[in-house]
């Protein structure tokens, strides 16, 4: 019996193939669902922080004088008639005493009396000589605004003006014979935004140019700004996030150099170059000094 060539032979799927194709589905998504909770789990775990965030904390502890008098000595002031009420009531009723005895006995002249009430209304110490801050002896730390030089890279008003925008100075002109500060900022400006605050408000760092054509840019844009700078010290203020800023860098750099703690450094010397879109600081020098351990 032949087989005819003209019967065509079907193809079909069998059970064991569509078994083996449920198989394989079913274990690509089993691994795509614990690959998932892998992630999620490693997400929890792992902690991603930016260069930026990853900072060193040091701890800087300044000598400050608290209430004393600002002098050359390291001493307590002593206070003054004002300060002593309840010292004052017992002497004037020993100088009342002497006044009555006196007059009594001898009603004729009276020159002087002598008594042990101090008359000056001032104390008579020679203040402190440790700079403004919380009452403590400190770390032996060369405060930051003596240690600190920042050096700026401009040769015209503008691109000077734009790095100090940058970071969030101001300019501004104090003294004079004026109690308040002039402030300009937004320098970038044809005419720089102007404000006024008191000077006993004013905690920020401070930073001033002793010579130079910075020197000149400072004054030239405080007057672009109608700030009056005759007979005024130009100054520039550095916000708070700067400062400490300005502290991370200088720190970074001594830890290179095998030093731990502020009170190691004697100057640092700061300087601003363009980074991206942006500026940034950097350590140009620094100087230590021998401390005792």
């Amino acid at each position: 019996m032949g087989t005819d060539p003209q019967k065509k032979v079907g193809l079909a799927v069998s059970a064991y193939d569509r078994a083996a194709s449920w198989v394989i589905a079913l274990n690509i998504l089993v691994g795509v669902a614990v690959g998932l909770a892998f992630l999620v789990w490693l997400s929890r775990v792992l902690t991603f922080t930016s260069d930026e965030q990853a900072k060193i904390e040091y701890i800087e502890v300044i000598a400050g004088r608290g209430d004393h008098a600002a002098g050359f000595e390291r001493d307590a002031e002593p206070p003054g008639m004002e300060e002593l009420a309840d010292e004052i009531e017992p002497q004037v009723e020993q100088l009342l005493e002497v006044v009555t005895l006196t007059v009594s006995t001898q009603a004729t002249a009276l020159d002087a009396i002598d008594t042990p009430m101090n008359s000056s209304s001032a104390g008579a110490g020679l203040g402190d000589s440790r700079p403004a801050g919380p009452l403590g002896e400190g770390d032996n730390v060369i405060p930051r605004g003596e240690r600190w030089e920042i050096r700026y890279n401009a040769n015209s008003l503008a691109a000077y003006a734009q790095q100090l925008d940058y970071f969030g100075i101001e300019l501004a002109a104090v003294g004079g014979g004026q109690k308040q500060i002039d402030y300009a900022l937004n320098l970038r400006n044809p005419v720089p935004t102007r404000r006024q605050g008191a000077s006993e408000e004013e905690k920020r760092l401070y930073m001033l140019w002793t010579a130079g054509n910075l020197r000149r840019f400072d004054q030239q844009l405080l007057r672009a700004a109608g700030i009056q700078t005759s007979g005024r010290i130009a100054v520039q203020f550095y916000p708070q996030a700067i400062e400490e800023r300005l502290f991370q860098i200088e720190m970074a750099h001594a830890a290179d150099n095998g030093k731990t703690s502020p009170r190691q450094i004697q100057q640092t010397v700061f300087g601003a170059r363009q980074q991206g879109t942006g500026f940034e600081y950097f350590v140009v020098s620094q100087l230590y000094r021998a401390v005792p351990d």
